[in-house]
């Protein structure tokens, strides 16, 4: 089964469904082996590896690249996070041309000018309502896999407000978007207004974010208010930034490793996170 069909075979199941965060391949293979039905690949962590902050310095062809590695990595879905499409609506036309060939199962696409920024940093500029319809159109059209899931991202309720916010809900699932994405903030109030609005018209993707400006709910809550997905997408590489500053630094201080071990996978179990049996396997079975 095509991971397209297969990740909306997977939305069309009872129940929340929860996205693991990856930034590359090997961070993917271990949202797999943990569990997770659901790989989501985030922008901000594809920036952050590459050394730069999430304020758009990092190009559709890296993020394809990227994307690439991760979906070959995994046989789970894949949703990648394509910013705002990457220019106007006929740069996304090729921007979906460009997932679909690296293997994608679904794509998300914001209504933010470029150069965009994280959603949860102040000083997002938005393009216009029937600019983004405009754009959504486009990047429906261009998929040569009709299921292919684009996801249309709003970021708009922290520039203009939460009227603005449903109005552009109303007019991106009337262009044909296949889920709605709305970045929060702290408002529970504003977020069951988002979720009464859409839940059972469309499926409802929710960003964990960590930034402090989304609650901190449950996932049972989540789906209490109608969501369909809650994704967690940089927790993982948040939690590797302060294992890895804290061995480095225990290691300067000290001199020796003695003191870390327990904070690392062991050499053996490295390898097998990116499957070397398989590849011994693979190995043998062709004479390689």
């Amino acid at each position: 089964m095509r991971m397209t069909s297969k990740l909306r075979e997977l939305l069309a199941t009872p129940g929340i469904k929860l996205g693991g965060g990856a930034h590359d391949g090997l961070s993917a293979r271990i949202v797999e082996q943990v569990g997770y039905p659901l790989c989501v690949v985030t922008g901000a962590g594809a920036s952050m590896c590459r050394g730069y902050p999430d304020i758009g310095l990092v190009t559709m062809p890296e993020m394809v690249e990227n994307a690439r590695y991760i979906a070959e990595a995994v046989s789970i879905p894949v949703v990648v996070d394509a910013d705002n499409g990457y220019g106007n609506a006929i740069n996304a036309r090729r921007t979906v041309r460009e997932f679909e060939r690296a293997g994608v199962a679904g794509i998300h696409i914001e209504d933010q000018a470029w150069p965009k920024r994280c959603g949860h940093m102040v000083g997002k500029r938005l393009i216009g309502k029937d600019e983004m319809v405009g754009k959504l159109k486009a990047a429906l059209d261009a998929r040569h896999d009709p299921d292919l899931v684009v996801i249309a991202r709003c970021d708009a309720i922290m520039v203009n407000g939460i009227e603005d916010t449903l109005d552009r809900g109303e007019a991106y699932l009337e262009a044909g978007a296949d889920m709605l994405f709305f970045e929060m903030r702290e408002s529970m109030e504003e977020m069951r207004a988002i979720a009464d609005r859409f839940r059972g018209r469309v499926p409802l993707h929710f960003n964990h974010s960590p930034s402090g400006m989304v609650p901190r709910l449950h996932v049972s809550e989540i789906e209490a208010l109608g969501f369909k997905t809650a994704c967690f997408y940089v927790h993982a590489l948040m939690a590797a930034c302060k294992v890895m500053r804290e061995v480095l630094t225990e290691i300067k201080a000290t001199g020796n490793t003695l003191t870390v071990w327990d904070r690392m996978v062991g050499f053996d179990e490295f390898w097998e996170i990116a499957g070397l049996t398989g590849y011994r396997a693979l190995e043998k079975k062709y004479g390689a």
